[in-house]
């Protein structure tokens, strides 16, 4: 039975007792986890490499939010509408194929969210194989990729979520080939949503990865705008280097959308440009207009797919993901069922099962941040860290490789909660290539300007 002061105050503040337990039973960040290192930071705060301090010892990517600033000075104005939309999708949802997240932490008014984590990104992979190694992703890598690519975005479609920011980046694939999306940060509901989508957000989907509708101005657009994105995934694995890699217009002092010139030249250069037999609503685009005064182009996909694809119905997947008309560019369900994944090399679970020990990509690294104010390292475990640790082995990777597979081989039950510097035209002349922080622009050995990782 309550005593007489717990009675008193349950009838003057109920919530008092409630908050009091709620406090008393909280536990810091600190006290759960031991930070192992700082991974990357970015717009909405910083991401960390964590190992938990209970007994398993388990690895995670902890992101932490910044405070919103007025001026120099930091105010706390409650939490962003990215981090709500964000921690409310990612609790929502449970696939093997989608980064999941495990616990959501509010501490010192900073909002912390714990993920699983994941040794490589797309990014990483990319470079890997253009800078160190210097060959091309095996097809049998490149199709595992994608098909467990287009399986996690088929079950963020079926939940009626719009990934709108696929790109490498954001992509993450642990030690044992498993691939998972990451970065829900422009995510959001498409099925009756509270306000128009164009309303919240006037620009998503980084340049090089959006589809030509919104290019072209469209207030309206579906979950074909992540399947143009796929394509453009697809076709910088085959080639190691993005397929249209344009310059951004930036938005004007009114924050208006300019007309992206140079992204659509990118474009049209690769697929032709696109007349109203490829795509009747073009003439009812905002910038058509403005894509009538460039220069016209034939289609030269096929060329471009010759030495990168290798593959008849590799480029038939490509040219459908690449539709200019919305309405028929491929669903993520009917990309899944594409006859590329059923002929030989075909995809598997562990997209790594067939790579040598010796062109294994390393684990991501991590470095002491370089602002620990934002959250302090404390002594670390040793034993937790060595732990954490011991799981790098590549012949680990193997062993595990369908786990997540009833049936065997990728195409078995999935497991799920129910539910631009130079041009085409010059590279061909000279064919013989989620965590959700962005971070500043940096030029890899490549020579191409990119973000580093956005990781989950």
């Amino acid at each position: 039975m309550p005593d007489e002061w717990s009675t008193n105050v349950l009838q003057h503040d109920p919530m008092r007792l409630y908050r009091q337990k709620r406090d008393t039973s909280h536990r810091s960040v600190a006290s759960k986890y031991a930070i192992l290192g700082f991974i990357s930071s970015g717009t909405y705060g910083r991401v960390y490499k964590a190992q938990s301090l209970s007994d398993d010892g388990s690895i995670h990517a902890i992101k932490k939010f910044k405070p919103d600033k007025e001026g120099d000075v930091i105010t706390y104005t409650g939490i962003s509408q990215s981090a709500i939309r964000e921690i409310a999708l990612n609790r929502e949802i449970d696939h093997e194929n989608i980064v999941a997240l495990r616990e959501v932490i509010l501490e010192d008014k900073s909002i912390y969210m714990v993920f699983e984590y994941a040794e490589h990104d797309f990014l990483q992979i990319i470079h890997h194989h253009s800078q160190t190694i210097r060959s091309a992703i095996p097809q049998v890598v490149l199709k595992s990729l994608i098909y467990q690519l287009i399986n996690g975005l088929l079950y963020l479609h079926s939940c009626h979520i719009l990934h709108r920011d696929l790109k490498p980046a954001n992509i993450l694939i642990t030690s044992k080939g498993v691939v998972k999306i990451g970065d829900l940060g422009l995510a959001r509901l498409c099925y009756e949503p509270l306000q128009p989508l164009f309303a919240g957000d006037k620009v998503v989907v980084t340049i090089w990865y959006r589809a030509p509708e919104l290019l072209m101005g469209a207030k309206h657009y579906n979950k074909a705008v992540d399947s143009w994105a796929v394509g453009c995934v697809m076709a910088e694995l085959a080639s190691l280097r993005p397929i249209f890699k344009g310059e951004e217009a930036k938005l004007d002092s009114k924050k208006n959308v300019p007309f992206q010139r140079d992204q659509l030249l990118r474009i049209f250069e690769v697929m032709g440009t696109p007349d109203k037999k490829d795509w009747p609503g073009v003439v009812d685009m905002p910038e058509y207009h403005n894509m009538m005064k460039l220069d016209p182009y034939t289609n030269r996909l096929q060329e471009w797919c010759h030495t990168r694809i290798r593959s008849h119905q590799g480029y038939d997947l490509l040219c459908r993901l690449f539709a200019y008309d919305p309405n028929i560019r491929l669903t993520a369900k009917e990309a899944l069922q594409h006859k590329w994944f059923h002929e030989d090399p075909k995809p598997t679970w562990n997209a790594f099962e067939t790579v040598a020990a010796h062109q294994f990509p390393p684990h991501r690294r991590i470095t002491q941040d370089e602002a620990p104010s934002m959250m302090p390292l404390p002594t670390q475990n040793t034993s937790h860290h060595n732990n954490g640790n011991n799981n790098n082995n590549h012949n680990n990777n193997t062993n595990n490789s369908n786990t997540n597979n009833n049936g065997g081989g990728p195409f078995g039950q999935s497991h799920s909660k129910p539910p631009s510097s130079a041009s085409f035209a010059s590279a061909v002349s000279g064919v013989s290539a989620g965590y959700g922080v962005q971070t500043t622009t940096t030029t890899g050995g490549s020579g191409h300007s990119r973000k580093k990782a956005r990781l989950g």
